[in-house]
């Protein structure tokens, strides 16, 4: 081999070493910048995780605090099963009579159905009576004994309620314009009232479960879609 085909072919081989060094440098280089690239975003959704988790908890401690502060506000209502004729009420059933009876039979027909002639405990039973009665005047379970200003509900517990009773007769009654008194001879429809034993509760509370499943939701959607 001549000397000049000797130079040309180690000139060829510097340049291919040289092509090859220069293509793996540039390999390393993008390499490098891809790890850069992908490092980056990794950092942003990690950082992106910890503010969403570090939110829902802050709203799951403020959501916790204000159940804790409520006690969990629980509705409780009772209802009244009554029998047929007897409207309930709270846990009472009423009974509102077609006839027109003294305060003495009304007292006595009320006892024959285990009743009293009906007493209120609270503003909305008094409310609720008025309103069902309609317009006629109602016998109810309060007396007082003659030139005796103490009224007293048929069990013998004073009424110490802060509507007025009107009027200067021995029995109480209902009328459009509340509570009035009367003889007790004179003759008016009555209301008989009873407590329901079968009466049953409904509770319905706001519970933090479901908030606690929500949250783990969350967690899992987010991490599944990174």
């Amino acid at each position: 081999m001549m000397p000049s085909e000797a130079a040309l072919v180690t000139l060829k081989t510097d340049l291919t070493c040289r092509d090859g060094l220069e293509e793996e440098e540039s390999g390393k280089t993008r390499q490098r910048k891809c790890l850069e690239i992908i490092t980056h975003v990794t950092l942003a959704k990690v950082n992106c995780c910890f503010l969403i988790i570090a939110v829902l908890t802050t709203c799951v401690i403020a959501f916790s605090v204000v159940l804790s502060e409520k006690k969990a506000t629980i509705e409780h209502h009772v209802y009244a099963v009554c029998p047929e004729n007897w409207i309930g009420f709270g846990s009472k059933c009423f009974y509102f009579s077609e006839d027109a009876r003294n305060w003495t039979f009304s007292q006595t027909f009320c006892a024959s159905l285990e009743a009293s002639l009906a007493q209120f405990e609270t503003m909305e039973e008094l409310k609720f009576l008025r309103r069902y009665k309609g317009s006629s005047d109602h016998w109810i379970g309060l007396s007082r004994e003659p030139l005796h200003h103490t009224w007293k509900w048929t069990d013998s517990t004073e009424y110490n309620f802060s509507v007025a009773i009107r009027g200067v007769g021995e029995s109480a009654y209902l009328n459009e314009l509340g509570v009035s008194s009367a003889s007790v001879y004179t003759e008016r429809k009555w209301i008989c009232s009873k407590p329901n034993s079968h009466s049953y509760s409904c509770q319905s509370a706001l519970s933090s479960s479901s908030t606690v499943i929500c949250y783990i939701q969350l967690l899992l959607c987010f991490f599944g879609s990174a």
